[in-house]
């Protein structure tokens, strides 16, 4: 013979709770999960702008392109191109003859060249009375 129905009915109330539950665990599980799975794309992003170079357009008609580290604020400033690798670089310096390096970001010392300049940040002009 079986529960009386009462009993069963609390059964099954009792149940449809604890499943209630575990849905609401569950939802909370994959929120969590999906949040890492976002920020670890992010800093995979983050890390490969760090590691690459981009050269943006010059600013003026008779300017120069400009390179510019991955990472550089500048380069979002003014509009760049695609993150390129250490070969790219050397092809887009083969390409563009007249390309000068960012200030800013330094990226020769990231490509493990010496500063084009010889080494030195110019002096500021400082006028004094």
């Amino acid at each position: 013979m079986g529960l009386p129905i009462a009993a069963r009915l609390e059964k099954k109330r009792t149940l449809l709770e604890w499943l209630r539950y575990q849905a609401v665990t569950t939802e909370r599980e994959i929120r969590d999960l999906e949040r890492e799975v976002a920020e670890e794309k992010r800093r995979r992003e983050v890390a490969r702008r760090e590691q690459a170079w981009v050269i943006s357009a010059p600013r003026a008609a008779e300017g120069h392109p400009v390179l510019h580290r991955g990472n550089c604020g500048l380069r979002a400033k003014y509009g760049a191109g695609e993150l390129l690798d250490r070969d790219g670089v050397l092809a887009a310096a083969e390409e563009y003859p007249d390309l000068q390096m960012c200030d800013i970001c330094s990226p020769w010392g990231s490509l493990g060249v010496t500063r084009p300049d010889g080494g030195r940040a110019p002096a500021p002009e400082v006028e004094f009375p």
